[in-house]
């Protein structure tokens, strides 16, 4: 009885003490187990097909200890709608996974699979894809974010500012019944807000000039697919994160949807970094720029304090 006693003892000390005089692990460097105990991921998954090319997303569902429904992080990858891969993005989910949402990543079609609009339908198909599967995955549809940097900024605007008027939800043929979808808040990172500005002058990017190709009326077209286009009262909340020193996508695309946001009334905040070019900001800006999305969503309601 007693040597049982001993051993049991024994066993609670070791679960209890400190191992080698170290102290017991940071939350930060536990958090690694939590993400790999709490989460599943199922990727590949089709959400959409065009020009006979399977449109893919992953998702990473968050699961137990609590049963959800969870905020739900849409990630869009940026390579100037001609380059990139959710693949290449992937890190960019990690943040909020911290915060406890579950996160879609998406893939969409390029130009040289699709000009212009294409990109923007598929994300808005996404989208549609995350509300009608919510039930599955968990996720709560009524605290979805959207998020991505560059041209995903722009696709991230796009999907979340569009209404079903601008005609860019156009049914495939499995997908004949549009859902009415709305994003929580949106998460910019220096995104394009006037395309237009991009096909021609000071300002001319050859990423832009690819993505509509040969098109007739590729200035009308740009106006259709600006965010700028779709700035009204009743907007989601939007958090723009740009750097005043940007050579891809001009820093004036960032103050004028700022200024656009806030006379039309709706909730948003523009994060300048100083010197900052088109992202690689240094890890102090990375860090104060996440504190500012963990308190915008907080405040509006997506992030709930305990």
């Amino acid at each position: 009885m007693f040597r049982l006693l001993a051993t049991t003892i024994t066993l609670v000390l070791i679960l209890v003490l400190p191992v080698n005089g170290q102290e017991r692990p940071s939350a930060e460097a536990v958090w690694p187990l939590d993400l790999m105990m709490n989460y599943s991921v199922t990727p590949n998954i089709t959400y959409a097909v065009g020009n006979n090319i399977e449109c893919k997303l992953d998702v990473y569902a968050r699961r137990g200890p609590d049963t959800g429904p969870f905020p739900t992080v849409v990630q869009i990858h940026g390579g100037g709608w001609v380059a990139g891969s959710k693949e290449g993005s992937v890190m960019s989910i990690f943040p909020y996974l911290a915060m406890g949402f579950s996160a879609v990543n998406v893939e969409y079609r390029l130009a040289r699979v699709s000009l212009a609009p294409a990109a923007v339908e598929d994300c808005r198909l996404a989208l549609r894809w995350v509300f009608k599967n919510a039930k599955a995955y968990g996720f709560d549809t009524s605290r979805v974010i959207i998020t991505g940097g560059s041209a995903g900024g722009h696709l991230a605007l796009m999907t979340g500012m569009l209404t079903p008027e601008a005609g860019l939800d156009a049914p495939r043929e499995w997908d004949q019944a549009p859902l009415p979808v709305s994003a929580a808040a949106i998460v910019n990172w220096f995104g394009i807000t006037d395309v237009k500005d991009l096909l021609a002058g000071a300002n001319r990017q050859q990423y832009a000039v690819s993505w509509f190709g040969s098109q007739p009326d590729r200035d009308q077209s740009a106006v259709r697919l600006s965010p700028l286009t779709y700035v009204r009262k009743g907007a989601p909340p939007t958090l723009t994160i740009h750097g005043d020193n940007d050579n891809l996508v001009p820093y004036s695309h960032a103050v004028r949807l700022h200024r656009a946001l806030t006379e039309a009334g709706v909730p948003n905040l523009l994060v300048t970094i100083p010197g900052g070019k088109h992202g690689g900001f240094s890890r102090d800006h990375m860090v104060s720029a996440y504190a500012t999305i963990r308190e915008f969503l907080t405040q509006h309601g997506i992030l709930r304090t305990k």
